[in-house]
């Protein structure tokens, strides 16, 4: 498969007032012939529905949020739009769509179908999309273009609708605040894993048990010990057991003990749920932190394309996963990538890796940080410099990563 003819899913976080995770706006993306700009929007969104939900399947994509999905006109008006899971999907119409009255009667249908509406890209064009301000459930705000000024005279604007809006585009902490003073409910972009400023700050004593936990693991220190450690602090206890009996941990039979739970996993597992747990909420039920979603999806598909066979990233395998990891751990601890490896017994290589993203796991590493992002020209650029990867192999392991993250907190069946 080459960059012409690819396809693939790409989807962004969308979160809640609490940054709790909502769910993704599923996006497609094309290959190096066609980044720039997606021509045919009906083509491009029944290529993000067979992904989704043929190839990759709704829980893989969506875990247990919402999915957004881009409409044009054509798509919102064909019989396709009705074979998707009504009770999941949030139907975005494009600003490109003109409020017709066979598009306004199609809009109510869907709604009466159980489909929820958003208005996508609004920026203030109030005669133009009054129709649908009528009908929607969710207004997304384009911030990106407008001023502080202009998002909070549109959002006083807004008020009186009584429709929840989602700010688009959030980039920094500064835009959250912002729209999050002005009432918005939703918000959707990577503001929440790259912080502004990083202060640096004491960790937390589960934080510093969980870092002890992890240095010990990557020393192979002796299950006592790691048991030790873990009993010493309740929440840490629970939030393992709960990982482990996870679907995604891959066990036949749920484990009930500390030890036994260390045992079965092997240490090459055990690290791997060690790390996730830094992004694990205690007493929470699933994923509910995106970062742990990012976290997980990131790690496991660098070890996928480390593990490919006869590839030439396979002499780091076997800290891809871990470079994953940590790689997100400043923005989850604020605190600089410098000082958490002070604390971890890390290899060159790795710690190369993780503050220049120098060598080939640091190659590999920022190919994984541009899937994240809408730029698709970086995307190529970095693969450019991952010799033995093309487009397919790196989409592939992609579905299979959001597989996996997607299990995690899934309870195992008896």
């Amino acid at each position: 498969m080459t960059a012409q003819n690819t396809a693939f899913l790409g989807r962004q976080p969308i979160l809640d007032r609490d940054r709790k995770l909502v769910g993704f706006e599923l996006l497609f993306r094309g290959g190096k012939e066609n980044m720039a700009s997606v021509m045919d929007d009906t083509v491009a969104t029944a290529t993000v529905v067979t992904r989704a939900f043929t190839d990759l399947g709704i829980d893989a994509a969506l875990g247990s949020g919402l999915g957004f999905i881009n409409c044009d006109a054509n798509f919102l008006l064909s019989d396709a739009i009705e074979v998707l899971p009504c009770n999941r999907i949030v139907l975005e119409i494009l600003e490109t769509v003109e409020p017709t009255p066979e598009v306004l009667d199609r809009c109510r249908a869907l709604r009466e179908k159980g489909f929820m509406l958003a208005l996508d890209d609004y920026i203030g064009a109030e005669d133009q999309f009054r129709e649908f301000l009528k009908l929607v459930d969710f207004i997304k705000v384009d911030i990106k273009p407008l001023s502080t000024s202009d998002i909070r005279t549109l959002a006083e604007r807004l008020a009186p609708l009584g429709v929840p809006l989602l700010a688009e585009k959030v980039d920094s902490q500064e835009q959250a605040d912002l729209c999050h003073e002005l009432g918005f409910e939703l918000f959707q972009g990577y503001f929440f894993a790259r912080p502004t400023v990083l202060e640096k700050r004491k960790l937390n004593q589960s934080e510093m048990t969980l870092m002890r936990l992890l240095s010990l693991v990557i020393e192979d220190a002796e299950t006592d010990a790691l048991e030790n450690v873990v009993k010493a602090d309740p929440s840490l206890a629970v939030n393992l057991l709960r990982l482990v009996n996870s679907v995604g941990a891959g066990l036949r039979n749920p484990v009930h003990s500390l030890r036994h739970a260390i045992t079965a996993l092997g240490r090459r597992q055990l690290q791997r749920w060690v790390q996730l747990l830094m992004f694990a909420r205690s007493g929470s039920e699933g994923p509910a932190n995106p970062l742990m979603i990012m976290a997980a999806t990131r790690g496991r598909l660098m070890e996928l394309l480390a593990e490919l066979p006869d590839g030439p990233l396979r002499a780091v395998r076997d800290e891809a996963f871990l470079a994953g990891i940590v790689s997100m751990m400043p923005a989850l601890l604020a605190t600089p990538i410098e000082e958490i490896l002070g604390s971890l017994p890390v290899s060159d290589t790795l710690r190369a890796a993780l503050i220049d993203r120098g060598g080939p796991l640091g190659a590999l590493l920022h190919l994984a940080e541009t899937l994240e992002d809408a730029d698709q020209q970086a995307f190529f650029d970095a693969l450019e410099k991952c010799p033995g990867l093309d487009p397919a192999a790196v989409f592939g392991a992609e579905s299979s990563a959001m597989a996996w993250a997607a299990q995690i907190g899934t309870p195992a069946q008896e």
